[in-house]
């Protein structure tokens, strides 16, 4: 009976407890709190984008407000734990963030950056000059238009933007496209080159941030007129045969973080530096290509000459030469990162006539536009790295795909190297085709590799598709060619720099007693005889003494404070 009397007051001390107990786990896990840890960079110009870390951001980027002391800013991507904020004009020194019901303001001071963004989202139809003293921002695809020539002063930096910057809504990163009878004037110097670079703050940059550049000229090419440009770039290869058209100059010139697929269809995606029917009328000089999310260089047809190309980090192949492209290269390095690799096989050489390469019953006989002119560039004094160690067919990390070949000449090609280095690939030579095709290209001397050595390879030589391993080593080992295999073994016996596959810090300068620098090693004459190639009788892209990669290039541009 007592029992029956107390039982409600019992209740009471159990519900109590209770809500004691319960009211310590919330103690344990108290609600999430916004706040902001960092921005990078601290200091920007308006336009560009800077990177806030923080905690219990809103994923939606709209569902964030950001202010730059009193002035509003838009979000551009947004995590749990990352903002990407555009900075807007008249921006304030004071950061706030107001997100999930909370705010938070940083604790440091941001400081407005010196130079002005120039947003550029319409397209270019007339002269048109852009200085140094404005950091200029390209929003989806910017066609100079025929007619029209774009002048870019030395020191001038032009950002690319993301996708999501896209004008259009059509999702295509920042473009520059220089259409036929359209020029683009980028002469840069040692002191100041001009940089094509990401719109993303340092430490945040990579691969395919924005689109790139395109220079579309009216040299000849062998596809027909009706075939489109990659990536959705307008118009048609067209049937120009202006062999030396000239689409301008690009001198003194880094494009950093580039080359974007614009779809998930093959073929859709924008290189680096993409060359369409270029004529040789164009300057290419002293070009470096870094961080590109597919090849740094493909030419596409024409006959435009280049000298002192650099292709850093890499993401696809480095040198892409394919539909008939006739021009020279002479001295040009690449230096990759060995856990970076396109899941199309990556190869520093690739060319090909076109895809299948060698013209069949249905296509009809090989003919201007149909196959004809052959590619058959000519590229000497090439120097072109990978691994260090063993090389690794499949990088497991950074890359979603696998390393292949140094050179992959296959489909009909006619290219021919002379005089060049590649070590650290899993394959060196892989010759690929057929024997009415690139193997009777080889045999009538159209294909050709001379004073070229192959160091630190797995399978130095190889044949594929109907040519044997035996045809392609007697053609690589001929005598008369100069060419040589180096063990990983005796790797060290060609006198490679220390610092020679330091990713951010590269030196290319080989020990005087080198046998790469040997005179007798190198081929001379023949197709070398033209009077554009410079007189350079040793095997890669440097003399032992002159480093001309001085003062215009940067192999760490993922820390490069652009906004000063």
């Amino acid at each position: 009976m007592n029992f029956m009397k107390r039982w409600p007051l019992l209740l009471l001390v159990v519900v109590g407890l209770f809500a004691v107990v319960s009211g310590c786990n919330n103690d344990d896990e108290p609600a999430p709190v916004t706040s902001i840890t960092s921005i990078s960079p601290i200091s920007a110009p308006a336009g560009s984008t800077v990177v806030i870390t923080g905690t219990n951001f809103n994923t939606t980027p709209a569902s964030n407000s950001v202010t730059f002391g009193s002035v509003a800013a838009q979000v551009v991507t947004a995590s749990a734990t990352q903002l990407v904020v555009t900075v807007p004009q008249n921006a304030g020194t004071t950061v706030s963030v107001v997100a999930n019901g909370q705010a938070a303001q940083f604790s440091g001071t941001f400081a407005l950056g010196a130079k002005p963004v120039i947003e550029v989202a319409t397209n270019i139809t007339a002269n048109t000059t852009w200085t140094s003293t404005n950091v200029y921002l390209l929003r989806g695809f910017v066609y100079v238009r025929a007619g029209a020539t774009l002048t870019i002063q030395p020191g001038t930096i032009i950002k690319g933007g993301g996708i999501a910057l896209d004008p259009s809504g059509q999702s295509r990163g920042g473009t520059l496209i220089v259409q036929p009878g359209a020029k683009v004037e980028a002469k840069g110097t040692v002191q100041q080159p001009i940089i094509f670079t990401s719109n993303v703050a340092a430490g945040q940059r990579k691969y395919g941030d924005w689109g790139g550049v395109v220079l579309i000229g009216r040299a000849p090419t062998n596809r027909p007129s009706a075939t489109t440009f990659e990536g959705g770039i307008e118009g048609t290869y067209g049937t120009f045969n202006e062999p030396a058209d000239n689409s301008g100059t690009l001198q003194y010139v880094r494009i950093e973080f580039a080359g974007i697929a614009l779809t998930t269809v093959p073929n859709s995606e924008i290189n680096g530096l993409t060359l369409y029917g270029v004529g040789s009328g164009t300057t290419l000089d002293r070009i470096q290509v870094s961080y590109s999310g597919d090849d740094s260089f493909e030419w596409f047809g024409g006959t435009v000459n280049a000298k002192y190309l650099v292709a850093l980090r890499g993401f696809d192949d480095d040198f892409d030469a394919d539909f008939g492209f006739t021009g020279k290269v002479q001295f040009g390095v690449s230096l990759r990162d060995p856990n970076a690799a396109d899941q199309s096989a990556s190869n520093s050489f690739e060319s090909d006539n076109f895809n299948p390469g060698e013209n069949t019953a249905a296509q009809g006989p090989l003919a201007v536009n149909n196959g004809l002119p052959l590619t058959a560039p000519v590229f000497a004094n090439m120097s072109c790295f990978a691994f260090s160690a063993t090389p690794n067919t499949n990088p497991t990390s950074g890359g979603s795909g696998p390393y292949q070949s140094a050179m992959h000449l296959r489909r009909n090609t006619s290219i021919s190297i002379f005089n060049s280095v590649f070590s650290g690939w899993p394959e060196g030579l892989r010759l690929d085709g057929t024997a009415t095709g690139t193997l009777n290209n080889v045999t009538t001397g159209g294909l050709d590799l001379q004073g070229v050595t192959i160091a630190n390879s797995l399978i130095p030589v190889r044949g594929a598709g109907a040519i044997t391993n035996d045809q392609a080593t007697a053609f690589f080992n001929t005598a008369a060619k100069k060419n040589s295999i180096v063990a990983s073994t005796d790797i060290a016996t060609l006198l490679f720099n220390a610092a020679n596959f330091t990713l951010t810090g590269p030196n290319f300068l080989v020990g005087a007693a080198s046998p790469l620098l040997v005179a007798g090693n190198a081929a001379t004459g023949g197709k070398l005889a033209n009077s554009f190639f410079t007189a350079a009788p040793y095997r890669g892209a440097f003399n032992g003494t002159d480093n001309w990669l001085a003062g215009w290039t940067n192999f760490d541009p993922q820390n490069a404070n652009y906004d000063r």
